[in-house]
């Protein structure tokens, strides 16, 4: 089956969704739960950045390209998405019973260093953006890239309310796991 490059990225967003679903299941029940305003910040924002990677064209200067469109460029922008894709599922299936799709803190919650946390403590927000930036270069115009300078900001936020209540929970364990790692790009960030 010769599957064309243009249904490669929708493809792979769908499996994503499809796993994170089941992937819900069996975790850690909830000891705190972020507040529904918070939430909606970053979520709201993501779904944003989610529509203006949807067809169809987006309006004016948003569907304006900034990179001329070939083959070579659509197959960089999967190998993102998928490379994006694989790190999402192994951190996931890492973090086990600790993970949430809200900023939660679970009973018995553990400090997770195995796997791709023994460098990046935020992975997953690490895969998810490296999918909306293949996704972006895939659409390449300038609605992908504000698409994914949406969805870079909205994980940034959720992130660093993650970092403040595990830093609180775990106190000096959590700062040196901080001093020892990266939060989304090794050597960068």
């Amino acid at each position: 089956m010769n599957v064309p490059l243009s249904l490669w990225i929708p493809a792979l967003w769908i499996a994503w969704a499809i796993y994170w679903f089941i992937a819900a299941r069996g975790v850690k029940e909830v000891a705190r739960r972020e507040p529904i305003a918070s939430r909606l910040a970053h979520a709201i924002p993501l779904a944003i950045a989610a529509l203006l990677l949807m067809p169809p064209a987006l309006p004016g200067w948003l569907g304006a390209p900034f990179m001329d469109a070939d083959a070579r460029g659509l197959v960089l922008a999967i190998a993102l998405v998928a490379g994006g894709l694989a790190l999402c599922v192994w951190a996931r299936v890492v973090l086990g019973g600790n993970w949430s799709g809200t900023v939660t803190l679970k009973r018995d919650h553990v400090i997770v260093r195995s796997g791709p946390y023994r460098r990046i403590r935020h992975p997953i927000y690490t895969g998810l953006l490296l999918m909306f930036l293949g996704s972006a270069l895939a659409r390449g115009n300038w609605g992908g890239l504000l698409a994914f300078a949406i969805a870079a900001a909205a994980l940034w936020r959720k992130l660093l309310l993650e970092e403040r209540w595990l830093g609180e929970l775990f106190g000096p364990a959590y700062a040196e796991y901080r001093a020892s790692s990266w939060a989304l790009v090794p050597l960068i960030l």
